[in-house]
């Protein structure tokens, strides 16, 4: 038996030694991790066009968190040739530095939807929350209908806009005590955008379910997806080189 299996037999049977090599390595593993946290300031460099969410692309978010949309769609694209031919520019730390929590994830049962908004049109979406496997035969995602059928209980978005604002989020007091007339401005495609898009630039104004009579989950959930990866101008660098 050589030395180091020997030392690695000791170590194992000597329940202290055992506990205190544990320690050390769970010890090292979480400064590595916990660290860099001390200067995210430093770490996450600001990128022209990110912005807060408008209220009622935050009251779209919070449908997808809350039907569990995170746990088969993951909004990361890794910086690898076949993910950025499919899904365009790798994902940047800056783009997901105004969510509570972030929706990076790490499975995908769907594709990813870091640069779905603009891909398709909001009928395709709300067909596909309707009845995914009449635009995608071959889907597994369950049917979201009622969306369509719920009219958005949004609550107080000054109050929710506030509370972002607390944990870092730079809403201005202007946008906080507008929140819930932007909320209602984005989703009425007859209101003047100035206002709204001067608070959120490339905020998309307009009647997202179809249905202009009711402001609906649909509104709010499509409204979101549409902004996504749509905030910054990304210029492809050069294609990579292939492999000799």
């Amino acid at each position: 038996m050589s030395k180091l299996a020997q030392g690695h037999n000791k170590i194992e049977r000597n329940v202290t030694l055992l506990a205190v090599f544990s320690f050390i390595a769970v010890a090292i593993g979480g400064i590595v991790e916990i660290a860099p946290l001390f200067w995210i300031d430093n770490t996450i460099e600001e990128v022209d066009g990110v912005r807060p969410y408008t209220p009622l692309e935050l009251a779209g978010r919070n449908i997808y968190v809350r039907e569990g949309c995170y746990n088969c769609h993951s909004q990361m694209i890794r910086p690898f040739r076949d993910e950025v031919e499919r899904y365009g520019h790798y994902s940047l730390a800056a783009e997901s530095m105004y969510d509570r929590p972030f929706q990076w994830g790490s499975k995908r049962t769907g594709p990813d939807l870091a640069r779905v908004g603009g891909r398709y049109s909001d009928e395709w979406h709300v067909q596909h929350m309707i009845d995914p496997r009449a635009v995608v035969p071959e889907s597994i995602m369950p049917p979201y209908a009622f969306l369509a059928d719920r009219d958005l209980d949004h609550g107080d978005m000054s109050a929710h806009l506030r509370a972002m604002a607390r944990l870092g989020v730079p809403y201005t007091e202007e946008a906080i005590e507008k929140a819930n007339e932007d909320l209602a401005t984005q989703a009425d495609s007859m209101a003047s955008p100035a206002e709204l898009q001067k608070r959120y630039p490339k905020a998309q104004i307009r009647d997202f379910d179809g249905n202009p009579d009711r402001l609906t989950e649909m509104d709010a959930l499509v409204a979101y997806l549409q902004m996504l990866g749509t905030l910054v101008d990304f210029e492809m660098g050069e294609p990579l080189e292939q492999p000799r």
